[in-house]
């Protein structure tokens, strides 16, 4: 049985960026990553690595969905050079995420699901890398009435079904569901696959779909959004304290009653 999948798909800044490039703009209430290049969020890379496997086991059509402000093509390229057969990108200056509340960002991409089409099975990430919150995936299910598994480690299509292995703290539970259904991927699936470069060249003929608002009927004026009160970066403060003797017995010595003196033991 063939099914169609949309993975969504939201691009957040390098996690793997030194910190350093990280700027806390107190003025502007927001981060500002310098020199670190966008990339699919790794929970949503693992939820396109779950479609890829229900497609090479029993058949699937995969669509990636991507919402944002200035999406890049080369990230985009890239996912759907792993293995899926259309992307569909949902931008414009209305859509920054950082911006949106979970309860618009669902909306706008439920708005985007319906101009696709009917699909099986919608698989997101556990959560964003950026802001990890995690609700996104639930208000989609929510809005769109469908049954929702969470925390995925196995996703599987059998006769008409979605089975999932469901992570939890002492173990792993399986949980089944008809479909349509919605699926949140844990880390526990695997990494995405990297593309080879004939899979990366192929990717560009395969069928692209822009969205803006005026496409999805929606008055960004009247979207939720999130307002930043304050931003600041944690403050550090460092005491060093240099415990001088001449014999190593000294030290020691010197050394435990400053940590008592400071009642850390």
């Amino acid at each position: 049985m063939s099914v169609n999948i949309i993975v969504c798909a939201k691009q957040v800044p390098d996690p793997e960026g030194p910190p350093s490039s990280f700027e806390v703009n107190e003025a502007e209430r927001r981060v500002i990553p310098r020199g670190i290049p966008p990339v699919i969020n790794p929970f949503d890379e693992n939820a396109l690595e779950a479609a890829i496997r229900i497609k090479e086991s029993s058949g699937a059509f995969i669509t990636l969905l991507s919402l944002g402000r200035s999406l890049s093509r080369a990230v985009i390229l890239k996912a759907v050079a792993s293995g899926a057969d259309a992307s569909m990108l949902v931008e414009g200056d209305a859509f920054d995420p950082s911006g949106l509340d979970a309860s618009a960002t669902a909306s706008l991409l439920a708005a985007a699901i319906e101009k696709i089409g009917p699909c099986d099975l919608i698989l997101c990430g556990r959560q964003a890398a950026d802001t990890n919150a995690g609700l996104v995936g639930l208000g989609l299910a929510a809005i769109l009435g469908l049954p929702a598994v969470t925390l995925a480690q196995k996703v599987e299509v059998v006769d008409g079904r979605v089975r999932v292995e469901r992570v939890l703290p002492d173990g792993l539970e399986v949980v089944e569901a008809p479909l349509p259904a919605l699926v949140t991927v844990s880390g526990e699936v695997g990494d995405l696959r990297y593309p080879s470069l004939q899979a990366i060249k192929a990717a560009k003929a395969l069928p692209q779909t822009v969205l803006g608002p005026e496409d999805l009927g929606v008055d960004p004026s009247g979207l939720r959004r999130v307002e930043t009160v304050a931003l600041k970066a944690p403050s550090r403060e460092r005491n060093c304290k240099l415990v001088e003797a001449d014999t190593p017995e000294e030290a020691g010595r010197k050394l435990a009653l400053t940590l008592r003196q400071d009642k850390v033991i």
